[in-house]
């Protein structure tokens, strides 16, 4: 594993999913036009309980990218991100609404991160 780019990864994806749910908090209501989603009371609130989330995800990521003398930890770490960044693409590729280039992007953005975290849980320091 390439550990330099594992926190690498964590920590530019700290910074998109902390600049996310300010995005969530502040304009719910345009995030689901992007994504050409139903913008009903409940899907806002909804929105903003995900930021919530994504702020402590955020978070965690930041915090878990300083770890040194923990290779198994952070290769945890790299690991089930990866699977969270995959499967985060995955449902944005399946959202059931038509398919903007908004959530194109976001899809692609997710893929992108699974990539980096696939690439150096595997490659060699």
């Amino acid at each position: 594993m390439y550990q330099h780019g594992v926190k690498q990864t964590l920590k530019a994806g700290s910074a998109v999913f902390g600049a996310s749910a300010i995005f969530l908090l502040i304009a719910p209501k345009l995030f689901l036009d992007l994504l050409d989603l139903e913008s009903n009371d409940q899907m806002v609130w909804s929105m903003r309980m995900i930021a919530i989330t994504l702020f402590a995800l955020a978070g965690n990521m930041w915090q878990n990218s300083k770890l040194t003398n923990n290779a198994a930890a952070l290769k945890f770490v790299g690991r089930v991100m990866f699977l969270a960044a995959a499967s985060l693409g995955f449902l944005t590729i399946f959202i059931p609404s038509t398919l903007t280039p908004f959530a194109i992007g976001y899809a692609v953005i997710g893929f992108g991160f699974a990539i980096s975290y696939l690439i150096n849980l595997i490659k060699k320091p």
